[in-house]
């Protein structure tokens, strides 16, 4: 499916008179193909299910760069979200951020390209993350993370009960925390989950929240039928 997604909007970008420089050449969607099936081959198992690789380098030919160039910086992004794409459907999770980039082979001809992917720690792996119903598990950082069914959300979630833009968690504004009499020297970051005017609503431990609700170690986060468990690291 997402490389359906990917092939359809990669389609849209070269559309036109554009498009001509593409025909009997390397096509975007060819790259796509290469990066799931290096994350498909690369994949490895894990205490809490399958990690797929998270940093990749696509080399392709120099003719092939400059035909790109014009949407370069796009197809990176679509890579990138294809790659989180896959790994919701084959349930695969990440050590750390998805990153892309594209560089130039010099011996490559032109129409061959090479994906190659690694492993990359996020950079503090002992921040707070979400647990997700399979067991996945989602890192919580310092900017804000969306749970929603819209695919550029953090957390895609494929329930009819959640809203696009469902909710988000964020770190907790500084008054907001020591307003609870906790200390900040004990818990560097705390972090908050807020409604953004889902449907359906957002509850905390069962209980519907109007504002934005501080999160505790274990809390039970549930948007539309799915319930997300937070851990403080």
């Amino acid at each position: 499916m997402g490389l359906q997604h990917l092939e359809r909007r990669l389609e849209r970008m070269v559309e036109g008179v554009f498009a001509r420089a593409f025909r009997g050449t390397l096509q975007p969607v060819e790259i796509g193909r290469r990066l799931t099936r290096e994350m498909d081959l690369k994949r490895t198992m894990a205490p809490k299910g399958t990690l797929a690789p998270n940093e990749f380098v696509v080399w392709i030919s120099e003719p092939d760069r400059e035909r790109f160039a014009a949407i370069e910086d796009e197809l990176v992004d679509e890579l990138v979200l294809l790659a989180k794409e896959h790994a919701q459907v084959e349930r695969y999770s990440f050590l750390g951020p998805v990153s892309a980039v594209m560089e130039t082979d010099d011996s490559f001809p032109a129409g061959k390209v090479m994906v190659s992917a690694d492993f990359t720690p996020g950079e503090d792996p002992e921040r707070a993350r979400l647990v997700l119903p399979d067991g996945r598990t989602v890192s919580v950082g310092a900017s804000p993370l969306t749970i929603g069914r819209l695919p550029d959300c953090a957390v895609v979630l494929s329930d009819s009960n959640v809203s696009r833009y469902h909710a988000e968690i964020r770190p907790a504004a500084p008054t907001a925390a020591l307003g609870t009499g906790r200390s900040r020297l004990a818990t560097p970051t705390l972090y908050e989950v807020a409604d953004l005017g889902s449907t359906n609503g957002t509850r905390v431990n069962g209980m519907l929240i109007t504002v934005p609700r501080l999160l505790d170690d274990g809390d039970r986060i549930t948007v539309g039928a799915t319930t997300l468990v937070f851990e403080a690291g």
